[in-house]
């Protein structure tokens, strides 16, 4: 297993998460990993397990101790499966294994409606009369500067300070008309959205989740999935259940152009530690674009 973690140092890992012996585990095998971490099943005693190992470059981007927090938030309230064990130091975590899980198919209209209905009840879900809250906040324009601090040297796109100058000039707009702010998801892409064999689902992977504006996870949503125009309007139109006003809907236009240009700069980054995406980061880069176009012409 070429994963930067051989099979004895799971094999460590595990046995101290749940305090069991080396004896105990089998049938460790790397699964299918999102971009940011790679994953392993075992069983230990007839239970199965899934294993989360963060992977290159995370800790530069990822607070383990705001994950922890987040977690403890969520804990029992049904939006995901609880930890059996997380580590706020290394970032490993293991949760019970669901058997025929599958990822949400943003192209499939009753997939995206139940994975809205899912977002929509995290989002509206009071606790003592309030939304969930946590102390730390996911700033993004902070973060854009942070992941463009981390590249050697300049941005591949010669045009990039003209692309960030237009995106960030949507702040205004935003600031004028964002909600308050309460934990958000962040990275609530189709992915994260997982349908057990009985087609209840449950939103993973709270990595990146902290205090928002919770339209920035609608946006987030739409980045991944690549939806047009068209696409993100429906989904919109799902979500708000055909109640969108015209102002949320273009700071849903401006959240999507400066997303992309994020999740452009955290791309950049993984591809100077040696991390390809294919054309992921071309494709975000040219929707800072499109959606800064799209959102400046509803502001005339």
């Amino acid at each position: 297993m070429n994963t930067g973690i051989n099979e004895a140092q799971i094999s460590a890992v595990i046995c101290k998460a749940l305090n069991c012996e080396e004896k105990d585990i089998n049938h460790i095998e790397r699964i299918e990993s999102g971009m940011t971490n790679r994953s392993f099943c075992f069983k230990v005693k007839d239970k199965k397990y899934i294993l989360r190992v963060p992977g290159e470059g995370a800790s530069d981007m990822i607070d383990r101790n705001n994950e922890a927090i987040v977690y403890k938030t969520i804990r029992g309230l049904g939006f995901c499966d609880d930890p059996v064990y997380f580590d706020p130091v290394t970032g490993y975590k293991i949760a019970y294994y669901i058997d025929g899980v599958r990822s949400c198919d943003p192209h499939n209209e009753d997939d995206v409606r139940q994975c809205m209905k899912k977002l929509k009840s995290f989002h509206e879900y009071l606790k003592d009369g309030k939304p969930l809250t946590v102390p730390h906040k996911f700033d993004i324009y902070e973060r854009i500067d942070f992941y463009d601090s981390l590249w050697i040297g300049k941005s591949v796109n010669k045009d990039y300070e003209t692309v960030k100058e237009n995106c960030l000039s949507l702040k205004t707009y935003i600031d004028k008309h964002k909600l308050p702010f309460q934990l958000c998801h962040i990275d609530s892409v189709a992915d994260n959205f997982l349908f057990d064999s009985k087609n209840n689902v449950q939103l993973t992977d709270w990595e990146y989740a902290g205090m928002q504006d919770r339209h920035v996870d609608i946006a987030m949503f739409c980045i991944y999935s690549l939806y047009n125009k068209e696409e993100v309007d429906k989904l919109i139109d799902i979500y708000f259940e055909g109640e969108c006003d015209k102002q949320a809907r273009i700071k849903i236009y401006c959240y999507i152009a400066i997303c992309c240009l994020l999740w452009s700069n955290w791309s950049e980054y993984k591809n100077y530690l040696g991390i390809r995406f294919g054309e992921y980061g071309k494709r975000q880069y040219q929707y800072a674009k499109d959606y800064y176009e799209y959102a400046k012409e509803n502001l005339r």
